[in-house]
């Protein structure tokens, strides 16, 4: 099976054979062995790499890897590398998104996870793991990647998400159900049921921070691909960041504690809508991902 690219804007596939492939996220340029299997597929790899570049896609030798992984036959991969092409984000090609080495279901129309939320998971990590079935909540989830990735890390946990979006709902109970963790649809806090006040432990919150001025600078694959929802953080980019703070005392736990991603620009105006909430409020960074936290901790007294 091959694919020729007639033009800048063209991907065909000659033939509906299967795509060999050496394992699941990983194809070779050169795969090993020799004959003419391994020369189509190295043609084969060529080929679309060739069309990725052409579309602007930086990567395009480890999308053209993932992509030829995916799809199976000519036809199934022809339309894979046409929509990612077309500008849609690889991971919604894919349908799903490597997360702090798990593999997350991402829908189309769902948020992304990045990997600066790493650090977000990171903190929440080591937090809920020095609490015994500790009760941890993924608020504003979108695919419900941080919630799946403490689920499948701290065994033993009491584990919830929320959502606004329902496209997002939907993906993050695929994510969060297999490791017990259930997911409510609403706004913030009213998506959750009561028994949930005053018993949280880790409040994780990617809530969004982009200011509403700066929507149009985001990335194309952002700006047309995922929902304004989970993009847009109002005038200064901290509108649902401060609903969050406002309410968190009444749902943690004593002593538990909110974890809010945000930008290093935005993290000192974080710190003080935590400590209008009655929270005392720390930011950490992480400079090798970009990232900036801000933790925020309810006194036992």
């Amino acid at each position: 099976m091959t694919i020729s690219v007639s033009s800048p804007g063209s991907v065909s596939a000659t033939s509906t054979g299967s795509v060999p492939a050496s394992s699941p996220g990983s194809v070779s340029a050169t795969p090993p062995g020799s004959g003419s299997a391994s020369t189509a597929l190295a043609a084969l790899f060529s080929s679309v790499v060739a069309r990725l570049r052409a579309a602007g896609c930086v990567f395009a030798e480890d999308e053209a890897r993932l992509l030829l992984a995916t799809g199976r036959t000519g036809d199934a991969l022809a339309a894979l590398v046409e929509r990612r092409a077309n500008g849609l984000p690889l991971e919604h090609v894919l349908g799903w998104a490597e997360f702090c080495g798990h593999r997350i279901s991402v829908d189309l129309g769902v948020f992304v996870p990045r990997p600066r939320t790493e650090l977000l998971v990171r903190h929440a990590r080591l937090l809920a793991s020095r609490r015994a079935g500790a009760v941890v909540l993924d608020l504003c989830c979108g695919s419900g990647a941080a919630a799946a990735v403490l689920g499948a890390e701290l065994p033993g946990i009491e584990l919830y998400a929320a959502d606004v979006e329902p496209a997002a709902v939907r993906c993050a109970r695929r994510n969060v159900a297999p490791v017990g963790g259930r997911v409510y649809g609403g706004d913030l806090y009213a998506a959750l049921p009561d028994r949930l006040r005053g018993r949280v432990d880790v409040l994780v919150a990617n809530a969004p921070y982009v200011p509403t001025d700066d929507i149009g600078l985001l990335p194309s694959e952002a700006r047309d691909h995922e929902p304004l929802v989970a993009l847009d953080g109002g005038a200064d980019g901290l509108d649902v960041q401060r609903r969050v703070t406002a309410g968190a005392a009444r749902w943690l736990a004593p002593g538990g504690s909110l974890l809010i991603e945000t930008s290093e620009r935005q993290a000192d105006r974080t710190v003080d809508a935590m400590v209008r909430g009655g929270l005392r409020a720390r930011a950490e960074e992480d400079e090798e991902l970009g990232a900036t936290v801000v933790i925020g901790t309810l006194p036992r007294e």
